[in-house]
């Protein structure tokens, strides 16, 4: 009994702060939408406008729900529930701060990489389930741009797996005591951002979601607690990014002045606050990719260039570092079963659509 209680703890001691920190993230992020276009952003509710975000998750729980008369209603239901608790997973392996996490996982990037690829199956039940053309378009949109952009991901997350030699987030915050990761990997720190930003479906990169052509994508017939759920798990996946972006590159926890004075938990979240803020600028000011140029830009740039760097690094480790052609080959096993295992999956969905269709 008391170790059903200790892990239902656990995961509220995650939830609650997270469903926190995506609320007070919408009003964080309209400040700064409002202050880039000279204009007064929430100003009315609670100080500085900090409860106008409650008040949004308040009139969107008690809305009518609608659902469209032939939509397929269990995978309509279950797509917003699938979606936002695969957001909630992949936190269950997250550090907070050195010590803090639920589960010390030796093999945690590959854990939280493949939570968040499982993300392709809800867009595409959601799209598909709606029974709308614009929510289906919005949903292939998804999955191509989601499965194009994983794969230079995964090769960018070789590079720093090169470096650190684990896969595990304390293992490879403790490698970058001396020196983060940003300095020597800084091509890949680049690809990693703008890849995330591609992943999150986040302006520039908002195809799925465009305005003028698809209305709202793959959601646009879901209302109230539904449309919810994915708003929820959009931007908290934005958070999850942010920490990888800070554990990978800018040393997670750690003190950069090295004085140690301030907890490790008050630096990683400074860190991630600079990420959501980058989040934020890129859409406040950057224009959107045409679709056509957004898969130019995922399979024929940043695909290259991180399979070059994956050689360029591995043979400059290799020359000085004995453990890295052990490293290397373990990499290009997890390359490859991704590989089949991406290609496998959407062979199977593009099976079912036809079958349905």
């Amino acid at each position: 009994m008391f170790f059903f209680l200790e892990i239902l703890l656990s995961y509220l001691a995650i939830v609650l702060p997270l469903l926190l920190a995506v609320a007070f993230f919408t009003v964080y992020e309209r400040h700064i939408l409002a202050a880039t276009q000279r204009r007064q952003g929430p100003n009315i509710v609670g100080f500085y406008g900090m409860f106008q975000a409650l008040a949004d998750g308040l009139k969107l729980f008690i809305k009518e729900s609608i659902r469209p008369k032939s939509a397929n209603a269990y995978i309509y239901l279950l797509s917003p529930v699938f979606t936002f608790a695969l957001a909630l997973a992949g936190w269950a392996v997250f550090p907070r701060s050195e010590g803090s996490r639920l589960s010390d996982f030796r093999l945690g990037v590959l854990y939280v990489f493949a939570v968040s690829s499982l993300s392709v199956h809800s867009v595409i039940m959601a799209g598909w389930s709606s029974n709308s053309k614009y929510a289906f378009l919005g949903g292939l949109r998804s999955a191509a741009q989601i499965i194009s952009y994983e794969v230079a991901l995964g090769s960018s997350i070789v590079c720093i797996l090169l470096f650190s030699g684990s896969l595990n987030f304390s293992d490879i915050v403790t490698n970058q005591i001396n020196q983060w990761l940003v300095f020597p990997l800084f091509p890949i720190f680049l690809i990693f951002f703008v890849t995330s930003l591609a992943e999150t479906n986040r302006h520039p990169f908002d195809l799925p979601e465009a305005e003028a052509e698809l209305v709202s994508g793959y959601n646009v017939e879901y209302s109230a607690i539904g449309f919810a759920l994915f708003f929820l798990a959009e931007y908290s996946n934005i958070i999850l990014r942010s920490g990888l972006s800070a554990l990978f590159f800018l040393g997670g926890w750690l003190d950069p002045f090295g004085i140690n004075f301030l907890p490790g938990a008050f630096w990683f979240a400074l860190k991630i606050r600079f990420f959501i803020t980058l989040f934020v600028l890129a859409r406040a000011t950057l224009p959107r990719y045409r679709y056509d140029q957004l898969m130019r830009l995922g399979w024929k740039v940043f695909l290259p260039l991180t399979l070059g760097f994956i050689v360029i690094y591995a043979g400059f480790l290799c020359a000085f570092n004995a453990y890295a052609e052990l490293i290397l080959f373990q990499v290009i096993n997890a390359i490859i079963f991704s590989f089949i295992y991406r290609s496998w999956s959407f062979y199977c969905f593009y099976r079912s659509f036809w079958y349905f269709y």
